[in-house]
């Protein structure tokens, strides 16, 4: 490793770019560069774009400023969701040197050069249509957990989404090549794996496999304690996976299951594969065979159409719903999806309005959870933030608790039981096993 060759990254976004971010590092690492943080002087600052949250643009030229600050001769490269819906676009940002659309950002060491800054940004990039490859990823770092990835793409269009102009078809591995690569992040130490994708239940249709299949497969993975299933779309998540999953010493009991809205009548303006009825009855199949599930829900205020009727269906069916916490996106519109062509649009302050009814209510399901779970006996796996001497974990249905930091204990698991909820929101517990030494 070259210490005079130092590289910084900044991901934007999802779970997914993370596990990219991690696999683009170990390429620079093998090229010999030197990782350090991006608040510190690198020779070249990777930025990973996200397309999904607002201000996507706003946030790009924020950030590569902040690189700028640090080191106004670096070698400034943007890749990533944004990077392939606007290369150009960005290519223009005073200060970009690269631009790397979806295939190419895999092969960016191909594409340093002399790290010397351009007069004008680069922008190298296919059409998305031909982008078919899958690259495995997996995230590293001092977290007990990692991200990996096991899926690309989504085929489903949905009205407000940008996802499949942005990483193209839906496009995976087969089992067994997943396989390997899981045996690879086994050997790297963390306890937690997070499978993630764009729309993981599409895993395999190309080599005529399920996700049903991989997770089963993963389940005899040694040196794992545990899987945990990212989002999934409630039409892919199966009965039998849930079930699987409720008998499973790996899996744990925890969904995040997109529904974005209670109405049947935008879920068919979205272009959703579901109505409300099939939700309802993937949430009742999970919680009759593991009561103790959380559940997350992804929920989108403000979709063209949404009346103040629709949405009060949305939060009447969210609140009668077991579910334990919801992620709330406010709309915004997005260039090139069909959404653009609904006129009923709703004026901001109202999306805003509603985006805060859902928070409350989330938080208001959140502490229900944690109540629900006081006095009972969890494995909880410990992490490595120290926070003015607490530390914190996640019970295997995602309950995050605390204690006081213990060094010997990060990475490890302990049987705990839940005491009470802390001002701050966390789980107090008492340690039932001995501190490992």
């Amino acid at each position: 490793m070259n210490p005079n060759r130092k590289v910084a990254f900044y991901t934007l976004g999802c779970k997914l770019n993370f596990a990219e971010t991690s696999t683009i590092a170990r390429s620079f690492k093998e090229e010999g560069f030197a990782t350090v943080d991006f608040t510190e002087v690198a020779n070249c600052y990777v930025i990973n774009t996200c397309s999904v949250t607002d201000n996507a643009d706003k946030k790009c030229r924020s950030i590569v400023r902040k690189a700028l600050r640090i080191n106004p001769d670096a070698f400034v490269i943007v890749v990533g969701c944004y990077a392939q819906l606007k290369p150009e676009e960005i290519s223009n940002i005073e200060g970009v040197d690269l631009v790397l659309g979806a295939n190419e950002k895999f092969n960016i060491v191909e594409h340093l050069g002399t790290l010397e800054k351009k007069e004008h940004g680069e922008a190298i990039y296919g059409k998305i249509k031909e982008v078919k490859e899958f690259f495995p990823s997996y995230s590293q770092g001092d977290r007990t957990r990692t991200f990996l990835k096991i899926q690309d793409g989504c085929d489903y269009f949905c009205a407000f989404c940008t996802i499949p102009l942005a990483r193209g078809r839906s496009r995976s591995k087969s089992i067994e090549e997943t396989i390997q690569v899981a045996n690879e992040v086994a050997q790297q130490g963390a306890k937690e794996v997070v499978l993630t994708g764009v729309n993981i239940g599409d895993f395999g249709k190309e080599n005529k496999e399920t996700f049903f299949e991989l997770v089963q497969e993963l389940d005899q993975v040694n040196d794992i304690e545990r899987f945990r299933i990212s989002s999934i779309e409630p039409n892919l998540l199966s009965n039998d996976i849930i079930s699987y999953v409720s008998q499973s010493e790996k899996f744990v009991p925890h969904f995040h299951i997109p529904l974005q809205s209670g109405s049947d009548k935008l879920l068919k303006a979205m272009r959703r594969k579901y109505l409300s009825e099939l939700y309802s009855d993937r949430v009742d199949k999970i919680k009759s065979l593991m009561p103790c599930c959380c559940i997350g829900v992804d929920v989108i205020v403000g979709f063209p159409g949404e009346t103040e009727e629709e949405f009060r269906t949305t939060y009447d069916f969210l609140n009668q719903l077991d579910v334990s916490y919801l992620h709330v996106f406010t709309y915004s519109e997005r260039a090139n999806t069909t959404a653009l062509r609904i006129d009923e649009v709703v004026p901001q302050d109202e999306r805003q309005k509603r985006s805060k009814m859902l928070r409350i209510l989330s938080a208001k399901k959140k502490r229900k959870f944690y109540e629900d779970n006081l006095g009972s006996t969890q494995k909880v796996l410990w992490e490595a933030e120290n926070d003015e001497g607490f530390m914190y974990g996640f019970t295997e249905n995602y309950v995050k608790v605390k204690c006081s930091f213990n060094a010997n204990k990060v990475n490890t698991t302990q049987l705990v039981e839940l005491k009470e909820i802390s001002r701050s929101g966390e789980v107090e517990v008492e340690i039932l096993t001995p501190i490992p030494s």
